[in-house]
């Protein structure tokens, strides 16, 4: 009897141990919450080392970490550490279609002339100040206001209304069409029906009007001043030295991020990125960081090619453009000598890279509403040196006699993207027997050159992609009230009256189709590649972006600013030696 209740204490004190010894690991697994306390994925790694770092430009102008305050010059612009103060009034879903965003509704009036978005209610300011529709409207006043030379301020020319009256300086910004009907109903009055406004809110996350009045813009990137309704907060920030954002606790939006840290250092982010990733210094660098070289070493790696995830990205396009109102580039013979003088097909495959980008003869992207998809508009800037030959000469300069001396004028691109411009003027140089330099300008002399009137580059080379997803938006930058000194008149009539077309979507595209067609075939731009995009990834980066999309790309599609939320660091980050445990 006494040796068998010694074997049930025996017994009981082990069951009590590891009662003891389970529960600090229970506690520790239940523990493994975010600040919003919801429990992170099943096979995530402990809420500590859910952070994410990335390189910013050392090289950069710099200004902002928001698009309200600069585009060109957002600081770490070509990371993801941009623009989480705040959230935008839409977002894309991985299919590019608008999904809610800080507004959970918006809708046209009956008669067209305006759109009213209604925000979700409940989301408030990091200092307790609730967002409200004030803060979009002062946003956006701020922008269009003169005095503050915003460099995005195109973007609602002859869409707003009073947009470019107010750009002009010839009315007040208070006069724009933008009304906080109440704090939750924001009212955006447009110049006619604009059936594609929605999309053009896709960016610009707002300032708080409270601070941007009582401390200006640069509250945003001064710890002490920073405030946040959006999925986090500034918390360190050392220009050209270091970036520390931390998941913002108060957080009401749509997007609540698993991720605790988000970091930004400062290095050589075009020649670093791919070794700081290899060595896990990093968690994502994007294509325009890995060169041929590196991709060879990528598509021989089973981990890395199974992690570089390719996609549309914004329907890039890379092409040459002229000042087409002054010689030699006012003759159309010309421009077309040059076209069909560039050999886009060898400068893809032997400089670019056939995984990085399709041969273009026309604007918009295959896959982009309007686009080519039959390939009509190749036979207008095929390559053919014959022919180019023969048009030149046609323009009165017979095997290049007489033509001046041309420079290439470039957009501060990297040495990698500079190549695919110098084989550019070499292929259009050999044919024609001109003589082209190329100058790597630096990129706000070159965007100031560009959209001076006149313009003072007479030929250079540049890439644009989608802002919002329609042909307004791509094909809106060459009417003659854009970004380049061409003009046709009938390509003006058609972008301006399909914009403002509702009700019957299939003659608005073709109107689009035939804008573009006018285009190319009157070469305002010789289009030299569509960019196919890609990131690559840490194996142990997880999350919702990845999910396929309709054509079954699983991928962090761009404008998907609503999957951030869902980025995880899984468990597998114990496999590898990474700046987590440094």
């Amino acid at each position: 009897m006494y040796r068998k209740f010694s074997t049930i204490l025996f017994f009981l004190s082990i069951m009590l141990w590891l009662a003891a010894v389970a529960l600090p690991l229970t506690g520790a697994q239940d523990a493994n919450v975010d600040v919003y306390g919801r429990t992170l994925p099943a096979d995530a790694a402990p809420y500590e080392q859910q952070t994410w770092r990335a390189i910013c430009d050392s090289s950069r102008t710099e200004t902002s970490l928001s698009s309200v305050v600069s585009v060109y010059q957002r600081i770490c612009g070509d990371t993801n550490l941009f623009d989480l103060f705040s959230d935008p009034l839409v977002n894309l879903d991985e299919n590019l279609n608008l999904i809610p965003g800080a507004a959970e509704s918006w809708a046209p009036s009956e008669d067209g002339l305006s759109w009213t978005f209604k925000l979700r209610p409940g989301q408030v300011w990091s200092d307790g100040t609730p967002l409200t529709a004030a803060d979009y409207v002062a946003s956006y006043r701020f922008m269009v206001d003169p005095a503050n030379a915003y460099d995005f301020v195109w973007m609602w020319q002859g869409t707003i209304l009073n947009w470019s009256e107010a750009v002009a300086g010839e009315v007040s910004p208070e006069e724009v069409g933008l009304e906080a009907v109440d704090d939750l109903t924001l009212k955006i009055s447009t110049n006619g029906p604009r059936p594609y406004l929605p999309g053009t809110v896709y960016f610009w996350p707002p300032l708080q009007a409270k601070a941007l009045a009582e401390h200006g813009p640069n509250y945003v990137i001064d710890p002490a001043l920073s405030v946040s309704s959006g999925p986090f907060m500034l918390k360190e920030f050392e220009a050209g030295s270091s970036l520390v954002l931390e998941a913002n606790p108060s957080y009401k939006g749509f997007r609540p991020p698993y991720l605790r840290q988000m970091i930004g250092i400062y290095g050589d982010q075009l020649n670093g990125s791919f070794l700081a990733f290899q060595n896990h210094e990093i968690d994502k660098i994007s294509y325009v960081h890995i060169s041929p070289a590196d991709f060879e070493v990528v598509a021989a790696d089973p981990v890395l090619s199974a992690n570089y995830r390719p996609n549309f990205g914004d329907f890039r396009t890379d092409y040459l453009f002229f000042d087409t109102f002054t010689a030699p580039f006012d003759n159309l013979q010309v421009r077309q000598a040059f076209a069909k003088a560039l050999d886009r097909e060898s400068i893809v495959e032997n400089v670019i890279g056939s995984q990085f980008g399709l041969p273009a003869y026309s604007f918009l992207a295959p896959g982009f509403p309007a686009s080519d998809g039959e390939g009509v508009l190749k036979q207008y800037q095929n390559y053919d040196c014959e022919s180019a030959k023969a048009l030149l000469a046609e323009g009165g300069y017979p095997d290049g006699a007489g033509f001046p001396e041309l420079e290439l004028k470039l957009r501060g691109e990297t040495e990698a993207r500079a190549s695919w411009w110098v084989a550019s003027a070499a292929s259009i140089s050999e044919c024609l027997n001109v003589n082209i330099t190329v100058n790597n300008m630096e990129f706000a002399a070159f965007m100031e050159g560009i959209l001076a009137r006149p313009t003072t580059i007479q030929f250079g080379a540049v890439s644009y992609g989608m802002d919002y997803l329609d042909p307004s938006n791509m094909l809106g930058v060459w009417v003659s009230t854009g970004r380049h000194s061409w003009r046709n008149d009938e390509f003006d009539r058609l972008v301006n009256e399909a914009n403002v077309m509702v009700g019957d979507p299939a003659a608005r595209l073709q109107m689009y189709k035939d804008a573009e067609r006018i285009l190319v075939e009157d070469v305002g731009g010789v289009f030299l590649v569509h960019r196919i995009q890609g990131d690559l990834f840490q194996p142990y980066v997880a999350g919702e972006c990845f999910r396929p999309d309709a054509q079954g790309v699983g991928a962090y599609h761009w404008g998907n600013d609503w999957c951030l939320g869902s980025f995880y660091i899984t468990n597998e980050v114990a496999n590898f030696e990474t700046y987590r445990g440094q």
